[in-house]
This record gives structure tokens, C-alpha cells and sequence, in this order.
């Protein structure tokens, strides 16, 4: 969505001269703008979290505007037949899958401590035979800490659950996602060139390239993540929860779908979804063995098409987006900002990423680094 926002095709964002004084404010004011947007975050989070959410539907749906502009539809109507249609299949989706997913979350959590029991049970038996040798007097007290902190694990992740589906309908007020989120979709992917045009007269005249070519980078750390990832996990969620349940999986689809949304933070879905499939297609089968095989392999499948096709086809090598700094990103602002937080957190973290290498060019531009006057 940077139409405007743009700076020399294929070249890097022209450079701002490398006085100390100019990198100086510089750093002042993407400081200082840093932390005016997290405390407008902080202060204003649960109003914001519907405008935000069609912001980041605005985003993702704007290709396809552009596609329909390309034959012929204009902006106010290609926007929306595509904010019309997009609704309507989450309708369609959440009508279908909602019922099922809610009665699964209740069965997961009511069950969690027969899965754990049960698991224990398995751990026991095993250790009477060939592992009880080598562990000797240390058995009871190994089994002892490995239940504890089975049952706490287990216990957190059915309180999590738990506290995600109710906490998540009180937190987020359906009304104003359903309707005013897709408003706030429809006005910006509207007027979003208009937009770009306004803030782009804005931009000091002897720093516009730079601005341009600052705003090309992020839009292509973001979009190369965001579309392209959400795209990933879409296809990932749905083939672990098919997979699963054509093996009959207890609460396959479940898990197929919490494995494809934690996929947006890289490994946690599939190690996520992994040990959830296994440790209840070992709980459901035991001793038939071949049910945690099938589970693992499917998640070991997914994760081998995600890395070897999906991730480069979809979403690229170059976003700049380190996978550590992005699983900090979504854990601090998830924490500090809830569900506000997880929509903001890519964005941010891309923009955070292309600001700090431009200050860093910078840097090794001035006389800071060089220490003398730059020819």
C-alpha cells in the first residue's frame, strides 16, 4: 500500500547527510514518535482494537482492490465488492466452524486431566522395564517431578484456553468488530491514495526521497511477513486439522487450527500443535503406537512443506524480520497491550527493523564513526 510512499525503483532509500547534528534529530524524533505511539497504544487500546483490526484488514485486502481497479472497477466499488465478499466468508466460516470449535474447547479442557492421568500411567509402565535399569533409586523421585509438571503444564493450557475463549468474547466486543471494523476497512482502502498523497506533502521536501524509500522498506517487511504469513498459516491450519481428523485425532480440528494461528510466531505452532497431536493420539491409542506416529508425521510433513515451499514462494527470504526478534515483538506487546497488541506487533517490529538499519547507515556515515569531516 505504498503507492505514493515510494522511492527510486530498485534502488536503496537515498541517504540523509551524515552530520552529527542531523542524526541527532533524527534519533529525536523516531524517539520520540516511538513513544507517543505506545502511549496513545496504552491509553486508548480496547477503543482502538476495532479501528486497529480494520487497519490490518484495510492492509491485507488492498491487492485485490488494486487487482479490480487493473480491469476496469473503480476504487469506491472494487472496495466493496472485496470488503462484501471478505466478510461474507468469515461469516460463512464462523457460522460453520464456531459451534464445533466451542463444544471442542469445552471437551479439551474438561479432559485435560484424563489425558495427563493417563500419560502418567504410560510414563510408569515404561519405566518398569528396560528404563527403571538405568535410573535405579532416582525413579520415584524422577516420575514425581515429571508429573508436577505435567499437571501444571497441562492445567495452564486448559486454563488458557479456557480464559482465551471467554476472556476473548469479553475482551472483544463482537459488536463493534463485526460492524465497525469492516467501515473502517471500506473508508481506508477508499481513500487510502488520498491519504498518501496529504501525508506525502507533508514530508519536508529536502527529506521526501528519504521518507519514500524509509516507507518502501517497511512496506515490504510487512507485506512480505503479514500476507504472505497469514497465507501460510491458513494453509497450515487446515491441513494439520484435516490430517488429524481423517486419522480421528480427538479434537483434531482444534489443534490443526491453534497450530495454524500460533504459526504467525515462527516454530511455536507446529512445536505447539505437535505435542498437543502426540500426547493425545498417544493418550486416545496406546499401545497401538502407529496414531502418535501418523500425528508426528503429519506436523513433521507440514513443517517440511512450510520451509522448503510455502515460506520462500510466499513469503520470502529478505523481509527482515529476524524470527527471535518477531516472537518478542508478539510476546511484550501481547503482554503489555493484549489483542490490540498482536495486531500492531508485526508492523511495529518491521517498521522498528527498517528504522534502526537506516539510523545505523547513518551512523556509519557520520563523523561520529569516521571521526573526521566527510568529503
Amino acid at each position: 500500500m505504498n503507492t505514493m510512499m515510494t522511492g527510486p525503483a530498485g534502488g536503496p532509500p537515498p541517504q540523509l547527510a551524515g552530520s552529527p547534528l542531523t542524526l541527532r534529530r533524527q534519533l529525536i524524533f523516531w524517539t520520540g514518535a516511538v513513544l507517543v505511539f505506545i502511549f496513545l497504544l496504552w491509553l486508548l487500546g480496547d477503543v482502538m482494537m476495532p479501528f486497529v483490526a480494520g487497519m490490518a484488514l484495510a492492509y491485507l485486502l488492498d491487492p485485490l482492490v488494486r487487482q479490480l481497479q487493473r480491469i476496469g472497477l473503480g476504487r469506491a466499488v472494487a472496495s466493496i465488492v472485496v470488503v462484501l465478499v471478505f466478510v461474507c466468508l468469515i461469516a460463512v466460516v464462523l457460522i460453520l466452524l464456531l459451534p464445533v470449535l466451542a463444544e471442542q474447547v469445552s471437551d479439551f479442557v474438561a479432559r485435560v486431566p484424563q489425558y495427563v492421568e493417563r500419560l502418567r500411567q504410560l510414563v510408569n509402565e515404561a519405566s518398569q522395564g528396560k528404563l527403571g535399569k538405568y535410573i535405579g533409586d532416582k525413579l520415584p523421585e524422577a516420575q514425581n517431578s515429571a508429573g508436577t509438571v505435567a499437571a501444571t503444564a497441562a492445567g495452564w493450557a486448559g486454563a488458557l484456553l479456557g480464559s482465551l475463549w471467554s476472556g476473548g468474547q469479553a475482551l472483544v466486543s463482537v459488536l463493534s468488530l463485526v460492524v465497525i471494523t469492516p467501515i473502517v476497512a471500506f473508508y481506508l482502502l477508499l481513500d487510502w491514495p488520498r491519504m498518501l498523497e496529504t501525508v506525502d506533502s507533508w514530508t519536508p521536501v529536502p527529506h521526501r526521497e528519504t521518507v519514500r524509500g524509509l516507507a518502501r522498506d517497511m512496506d515490504r517487511a510487512i507485506a512480505g511477513f503479514v500476507r504472505g504469513q497469514a497465507i501460510v498459516c491458513t494453509i497450515l491450519g487446515t491441513f494439520y486439522a484435516i490430517a488429524l481428523m481423517s486419522i480421528g485425532v480427538h479434537f483434531g480440528l482444534l489443534i490443526g487450527l491453534t497450530a495454524g494461528i500460533l504459526g504467525f510466531a515462527p516454530y511455536v505452532g507446529t512445536i505447539t500443535g505437535f505435542l498437543l497431536a502426540v500426547g493425545v493420539a498417544t493418550a486416545q491409542f496406546w499401545p497401538d503406537w502407529t496414531m502418535p506416529a501418523m500425528a508426528a508425521g503429519i506436523f513433521l510433513i507440514g513443517q517440511f512443506v512450510e520451509g522448503n515451499i510455502l515460506q520462500p514462494q510466499l513469503v520470502g527470504k529478505e523481509i527482515g524480520l529476524h524470527p527471535v526478534w518477531l516472537m518478542f515483538s508478539l510476546i511484550a506487546f501481547a503482554y503489555l497491550f493484549g489483542f490490540v497488541g498482536l495486531l500492531v506487533a508485526v508492523p511495529v517490529a518491521a517498521a522498528i527493523g527498517v528504522l534502526v538499519r537506516f539510523l545505523l547507515r547513518q551512523y556509519l556515515a557520520s563523523s561520529y564513526y569516521t571521526g573526521g569531516q566527510l568529503g
